[in-house]
């Protein structure tokens, strides 16, 4: 008699077939040094400038991996033209973190979870990324359609976050939602028109940590998303003009959550 595979097993072997046939081309100094002294980054080839060689040495000296040294002129790489690659690139695999319950299991320093609902600009997920690790957020969780994947912009964006803070995409989103609520977890969308604030959301979670859901700028959250989240939220703003755009939001929530469990 056959049994069923645990969701996260099944999602866990759809990661590693997916990983085993992608490869991401990251660039500039900042990001390939990063990917490069990351052991968990699995490294394929490394295409530099002299210049960029020179700066990137200790760091190539730890990966061990052999640069290809070429002209600024023939930096012939997949990458977008306009990319600002400053003479660095490095292909590699997708990072694998492993599955939902291992990464966002519940610490006793009840840090926050960030989930966003199809934010599909690399620029504004880098940025989210970059702020989870600066406030300590477990990780960072998207559906694996309708939004950006790891990407040389993504993590340009990160500054170097996207090596360390964990970049979870998921089948469902609101499944997702749901495992993390059977995990303890008080989900707490980011609503614009919501009439409770993020700080009387926070205080109402009793001690329980917390996910912080946000939508896609003009969209915002999708109804199935706002339906799975246990409380709707706001940010207080001194007048009704104007609005945060998803990655300053996320950078003031998440903020909000650091100052609410280390108070």
């Amino acid at each position: 008699m056959s049994t069923k595979k645990p969701k996260w097993v099944v999602e866990k072997e759809r990661r590693r077939k997916a990983a085993a046939s992608e490869t991401v081309w990251l660039f500039g100094i900042h990001a390939v040094r990063d990917a490069l002294v990351n052991p968990r980054r699995e490294k394929l080839r490394l295409v530099v400038t002299r210049n960029a060689r020179d700066r990137l040495a200790d760091a190539i000296a730890a990966a061990g991996i052999e640069p290809e040294v070429v002209e600024p002129r023939r930096f012939d790489v997949p990458i977008d033209p306009a990319s600002v690659h400053q003479g660095a690139a490095l292909e590699v695999r997708p990072l694998d973190w492993g599955p939902l319950e291992e990464v966002c299991a519940p610490r006793q320093d009840g840090a926050p979870v960030v989930l966003l609902d199809r934010v599909s600009d690399p620029h504004n997920v880098g940025a989210i990324l970059r702020s989870a690790e600066v406030f300590g957020a477990r990780a960072v969780v998207a559906p694996a359609r309708h939004s950006a994947p790891e990407t040389g912009a993504l993590a340009k964006t990160a500054s170097g976050a996207l090596e360390r803070q964990p970049y979870l995409r998921v089948r469902n989103l609101a499944d997702a939602m749901r495992r993390l609520a059977e995990m303890g977890y008080v989900l707490v969308g980011l609503d614009g028109e919501a009439t409770e604030t993020i700080e009387d959301a926070l205080d109402a979670s009793d001690g329980a940590p917390v996910a912080l859901v946000l939508g896609a700028e003009g969209p915002g959250l999708r109804q199935l998303t706002r339906e799975t989240c246990d409380r709707l939220a706001r940010i207080p703003a001194a007048g009704s003009f104007g609005s945060l755009n998803v990655s300053n939001a996320a950078a003031v929530a998440l903020y909000a959550a650091f100052r609410h469990r280390t108070r």
